[in-house]
């Protein structure tokens, strides 16, 4: 597991505390849940299904098993939690948003830990990479958010493109992105290179013939992020209360040009990446052409090269970043692109 560094971890003057609840049991909620439970704030996980390893390793934190087709049920789970943060999506994130409503939680999390919210698509046109249910949760989100009663609060956490893409087998063993055209025509890829295969295949430049860039976090580092953001909520002068909190937190452990990505990974690797370099518009006619041919995976695989292009996973600037590393409490320097890479392959290679 890649360390960042943390600089303090101090608690001299705690938050104030609140009831946190994470939606999910994959790998991702235990992270979080590793996470948020080194403070004093009680945390609760709603999963399908038992998982031995969270009440194992994690015996702070309380287990409910729940049915998330079932809103009354959800509901009744959550009544007073304060902040609930989903890693789950689609209808039953949709019955989450209106349970947690429901049940006066202060401030939803909505499963969207990708890139900023100014660059996906504009919500009157098609998102070709949405098969989440994104656009209808960021909807009904800010419905309530305008409410005159009952209103909730949500934040994103945009953290560009998870670091472990580039791991062996790419997110498929944390039981991410399956469902996401992240799968592409190189075995076992999941964007941009085949570490492994020592290949790559990208698309450096818009339409307009400007360099594409990449943001990328660590998951583990993300979920420090949102721990860093609960222990910072009310605590002093630099807290922000939690009705207060923002619709987006940006962070990013690193922003590279995407022709970057590739030369790091080689260097690392210690080999020279056979790339296949194409132009926007080459991209967009294999992308067209594998709709036509009725090749979903290929086709998102395509739509996410492209998208990587117009800067959907860049983030030239962020917010919590500078917060977190403010208070010597919280303070901690995420893990950069090529010191992850010589942790997790260095060995290996």
């Amino acid at each position: 597991m890649p360390r960042s560094t943390i600089r303090q971890k101090a608690s001299q003057h705690p938050a104030a505390m609140m009831r946190i609840a994470i939606a999910g049991g994959g790998s991702f909620a235990y992270i979080l849940a590793q996470e948020i439970s080194k403070s004093a704030h009680p945390v609760l996980i709603l999963t399908r299904q038992p998982h031995p390893e969270f009440e194992e390793n994690l015996p702070s934190c309380q287990l409910a098993l729940v049915d998330f087709q079932n809103v009354e049920e959800l509901h009744y789970v959550l009544r007073g939690v304060d902040l609930l943060i989903s890693t789950i999506s689609n209808n039953e994130q949709l019955n989450l948003i209106d349970a947690a409503r429901r049940a006066r939680v202060r401030c939803f999390v909505p499963s969207e830990f990708e890139g900023p919210l100014s660059h996906r698509p504009p919500a009157n046109s098609t998102d070709p990479l949405d098969n989440r249910g994104s656009r209808a949760a960021l909807d009904l989100l800010e419905s309530w958010s305008q409410s005159r009663s009952h209103r909730m609060n949500y934040t994103v956490f945009s953290c560009g493109v998870f670091m472990e893409r580039f791991a062996h087998g790419g997110l498929q063993p944390w039981g991410i992105g399956t469902q996401l055209g992240l799968v592409g025509p190189m075995p076992t890829s999941d964007y941009l290179v085949n570490i492994e295969q020592g290949t790559a295949e990208v698309v450096e430049r818009d339409a307009q013939g400007r360099t594409a860039y990449v943001a990328m976090t660590s998951m583990y580092d993300v979920a420090r992020f949102v721990a860093a953001a609960v222990e910072l909520t009310g605590a002093g002068a630099l807290g922000v209360p939690l009705e207060r909190w923002p619709k987006e937190w940006r962070v990013r452990g690193d922003c590279m040009a995407v022709g970057e990505v590739v030369r790091v990974c080689g260097v690392v690797n210690g080999v020279q990446f056979s790339i296949t370099r194409r132009s926007y518009q080459e991209a967009e006619a294999w992308a067209n052409e594998y709709q036509r041919a009725g090749d979903v995976a290929t086709y998102l695989y395509y739509q996410r090269l492209l998208q990587t292009a117009n800067g959907r996973y860049c983030i030239r600037s962020t917010n919590l970043n500078e917060l977190v590393n403010q208070s010597e409490r919280t303070a901690f320097q995420p893990m950069r692109f090529r010191e992850w890479l010589e942790q997790v392959w260095g060995p290996v290679l």
